[in-house]
């Protein structure tokens, strides 16, 4: 027989991928007691095939590895002399010893795979409760945006702009009242950012005395949202002052920053 030629025809990856037949098989066994090159080529099949499988699979976890280490590094058993000890150790030796390492690399991938999806899976969870969160964001300044677009377009509402005074010629904001339903909504155009130990106040002028009408901070990266702010049934004019946060007491006149009157 010419050995070479048997061992390219396929046999040798049949017999180790246990896709050969039952008379394949027990042929190739007793080939392999005759001729040394079949064994080596056997060998060198499984090695390749296991490095092969080994590269190909994601990281597996360190526990999962360390099995298959610890596998490999058992001493093979010692060889007999005899034919039937040889046979033993072509039919179980090789045929066993490779099912197991198939079943640690399978073990091995199977971790692997899992550990990778659960982190794909952990990822995709987080980009998932990112994204609602946006959303909601989004669909909350949406709302937010088409409630001030029906304040600004109702017909009842009087507008009333707040110029800058002295202490503050830059700043200016306005108001957005509904006499008839006392409503009153404040749009900041251009005030600072106060330190936490500040608030601005919005007062009502009403012959002459300031009625307050709410502390506020303004709104984090966007000044050009409506604040709803207390109501009113009457007014000659509004202001806006710094006042010391929770301020219980009247407006300071010395921080006043914008003031706008009533067009009669």
């Amino acid at each position: 027989m010419n050995i070479k030629e048997y061992i390219l025809s396929g046999i040798v990856e049949s017999y180790v991928l246990g896709l050969a037949s039952e008379e394949e098989r027990v042929e190739f066994e007793k080939l392999c007691l005759q001729y040394p090159d079949l064994i080596d080529a056997r060998n060198s099949f499984e090695i390749s095939l296991e490095r092969q499988v080994l590269e190909e699979a994601p990281e597996a976890p360190a526990f999962a590895k360390q099995k298959f280490i610890d596998f490999i590094k058992q001493p093979e058993t010692n060889s007999e002399t005899n034919v039937v000890s040889i046979q033993k150790s072509i039919a179980k030796g090789s045929g066993f010893r490779w099912l197991a390492a198939a079943s640690i690399i399978f073990v091995i991938i199977s971790a692997g795979l899992a550990y990778k999806f659960y982190n794909e899976a952990v990822s995709l969870k987080s980009e998932l409760q990112t994204a609602k969160e946006s959303q909601a964001r989004l669909d909350n300044r949406l709302r937010i945006l088409e409630d001030q677009q029906k304040v600004i377009n109702d017909p009842k509402i009087s507008v009333v702009n707040l110029t800058g005074m002295p202490k503050a010629p830059a700043a200016s904001a306005s108001i957005y009242w509904d006499s008839t339903s006392s409503n009153v909504w404040l749009l900041v155009k251009n005030l600072p950012q106060l330190p936490d130990t500040k608030q601005y106040q919005l007062w009502a002028l009403i012959d002459g005395k300031p009625k307050d009408l709410g502390l506020f901070d303004l709104p984090n990266g966007d000044h050009k949202i409506m604040i709803k702010m207390n109501n009113t049934q009457k007014a000659d004019a509004f202001a806006i002052t710094i006042e010391n946060r929770g301020n219980k007491g009247g407006p300071n006149l010395d921080e006043l920053q914008t003031m706008g009157k009533i067009k009669l």
